[in-house]
């Protein structure tokens, strides 16, 4: 049996999370919102041309593995990701690693995961979680969305590791290689906001950062009249889904990143950075306003004044909001 002195704890997000749980294993203490601020891990897109159950693919965040790749680099730790086509090779690969004494992190579908709650199965390929050891046929994983760590066996852990679908994981798997012993946070963190504000407020491209946020009010608007009651709704279930349960989803990221604000104002000693973390809350409090008017339109409980109109509005809002935010964090020095 191989089991190594991991430290399970609970994280906001999956990829947050066992970035910092890795670093942890090997004593480097850096907190799940110094991730997701040094990695870049927030953003926006709104892509009406590529599908997600049927709905344009929303997202609060940049596309899986980037705010681990990102954040280690900037941290100075080596790492190696791996994928697979041969989903044999590569649990045989992940038993070498682990006999090793490495923890080693996966990307997964969370249809097929035995632990989660049925509420959570669906077809997400782009979660997260660590193994961190094995005793024969079952292996044993630390899962931030759970208080505990959980056990799963050799045929269902290949199973979600080679989920089929949008994202597909192929079996995906990275750990590191090499941890320096103390890390200057200092460089990481410029670089890690200065790479959000621009993604936020410098691609020149409508679909992403805050262009892509107004692009969606916009299209909302359109929803019922284009589509009709009931696809309205779903798109709108979509977004919703994608705010909220899939990671931490829009609000819950923006939380994060306001606790990483604050963090950083005492690494840089640079106080207004404070002011910018409290206006990041207040964002985060309209879209979980978007969140629960929306989820009240869906279900047929809303209040005819709550309509498409009304939540575009909130949207757009958020994007001015976030405008205002990332132009200012533009200037950090």
């Amino acid at each position: 049996m191989i089991k190594l002195e991991y430290e399970h704890r609970q994280a906001g997000h999956c990829e947050n999370g066992v970035t910092s749980n890795l670093l942890n294993y090997y004593h480097l203490k850096v907190s799940e919102p110094l991730i997701f601020g040094i990695g870049a891990g927030l953003f926006f897109s709104y892509l009406p041309f590529l599908k997600m159950q049927h709905a344009p693919v929303t997202s609060f965040r940049v596309w899986p593995g980037m705010i681990f790749n990102r954040s280690t680099r900037m941290l100075g730790v080596k790492t190696s990701i791996q994928t697979f086509s041969d989903p044999k090779e590569s649990m045989n690969i992940l038993d070498r690693i682990l006999d090793q004494g490495t923890p080693v992190g996966l990307q997964v579908g969370t249809f097929h995961l035995p632990f989660f709650p049925p509420e959570y199965r669906m077809h997400y390929n782009m979660h997260n979680m660590v193994v961190y050891g094995r005793d024969n046929d079952t292996y044993l994983i630390s899962d931030t969305v759970l208080e505990k760590p959980v056990e799963i066996s050799y045929k269902d852990l290949m199973r979600v590791r080679f989920a089929k679908g949008p994202f597909a994981p192929k079996g995906r798997m990275y750990y590191l290689t090499s941890v320096p012993e103390e890390v200057n946070l200092k460089p990481a963190i410029i670089k890690g906001i200065e790479k959000t504000a621009y993604n936020m407020t410098g691609i020149p491209f409508p679909l992403v950062g805050v262009k892509g946020i107004r692009f969606m009010s916009r299209q909302m608007r359109k929803w019922q009249k284009k589509y009709g009651d009931e696809k309205a709704s779903y798109y709108l279930g979509q977004v919703l889904r994608m705010e909220e349960e899939i990671g931490t989803g829009g609000a819950g990221f923006r939380y994060i990143y306001g606790a990483f604000l604050n963090e950083a104002a005492d690494v840089l000693n640079q106080d207004w950075l404070k002011e910018i973390s409290i206006e990041m809350g207040v964002t985060a409090n309209r879209w979980r306003e978007f969140s629960y008017l929306g989820s009240r339109n869906c279900k047929k409980r809303g209040k005819p004044e709550e309509s498409y109109d009304f939540l575009a509005g909130i949207v757009y809002d958020c994007a001015a909001k976030e405008e205002a935010i990332f132009k200012k964090l533009r200037k950090i020095k």
